[in-house]
């Protein structure tokens, strides 16, 4: 549960956050949500695939950082080891929220920022400072605005990127079963990825389509991503050849 509340530099003045990264501030997560825009600086480091939403039936991309849920293989006593964290994962503890107001007698609504009160991150005694001492912002806060509104443009831009893969049908199921060296099996179920021989049966105006929306490349990315399994497999290796 979230206790999230409009952020302000009345009541929050004093509000610090601490940006280490570790699991006991909720960085224990095995995957995470991204976005097209993403892509790029994630395929390098994390494997990315599809997830289906159980409620609502939606599909949205992921980064997978473990084989098992709580498991985070980039998560260790020293911090997050990769050159980039997924914004999903960096904008902890703020949130988008919606501001209704009237102007010239018409009701609009404007994006806000959030805070999750009870978030461990969220404290008075170490961590960045929010608010300048007389009310303005902190550079650091100026920064999550900027993060925060990347993940609104991200979210749209990949609701659009998911619908014009089921369009054309190119997302399909998969099982992946991991053995160990000690011999445990890991069984990934519930994932999606891209249908490779779909793709390369589509025709010439519906690869025109996807390169023109600047989704082609977002697939390539998703495809050229998941060579970063072995990743994970060599550090749970690692891990437990260590224990």
């Amino acid at each position: 549960m979230t206790n999230a509340v409009l952020l302000n530099n009345v009541d929050h003045r004093a509000l610090r956050v601490v940006t280490e990264r570790s699991a006991a501030l909720g960085d224990d997560q095995w995957f995470a949500l991204t976005f097209p825009l993403e892509f790029r600086a994630l395929q390098g480091q994390y494997p990315i695939f599809f997830q289906k939403d159980a409620r609502t039936g939606n599909f949205f991309p992921l980064a997978l950082l473990g084989l098992q849920p709580g498991e985070n293989l980039f998560l260790n006593e020293h911090g997050w080891d990769s050159s980039y964290i997924p914004l999903a994962i960096r904008r902890e503890p703020f949130l988008i929220g919606r501001q209704h107001h009237v102007e010239d007698g018409v009701q609009k609504s404007r994006r806000v920022i959030h805070i999750d009160l009870d978030n461990p991150r969220v404290n008075r005694v170490r961590g960045e400072a929010l608010f300048l001492e007389y009310g303005g912002n902190t550079t650091y806060l100026d920064q999550v605005a900027d993060m925060l509104e990347a993940v609104h443009q991200g979210i749209e831009q990949g609701e659009k990127f998911v619908r014009t893969l089921q369009v054309h049908g190119l997302l399909e199921p998969f099982t992946l079963e991991v053995t160990l060296n000690n011999g445990e099996t890991n069984q990934l179920k519930g994932f999606y990825t891209i249908n490779e021989e779909r793709l390369k049966g589509l025709d010439a105006g519906d690869l025109q389509e996807l390169h023109e929306a600047g989704f082609l490349e977002a697939i390539y990315m998703v495809m050229a991503s998941q060579s970063q399994m072995r990743r994970l497999i060599d550090e749970k290796n690692r891990r437990l050849a260590a224990h």
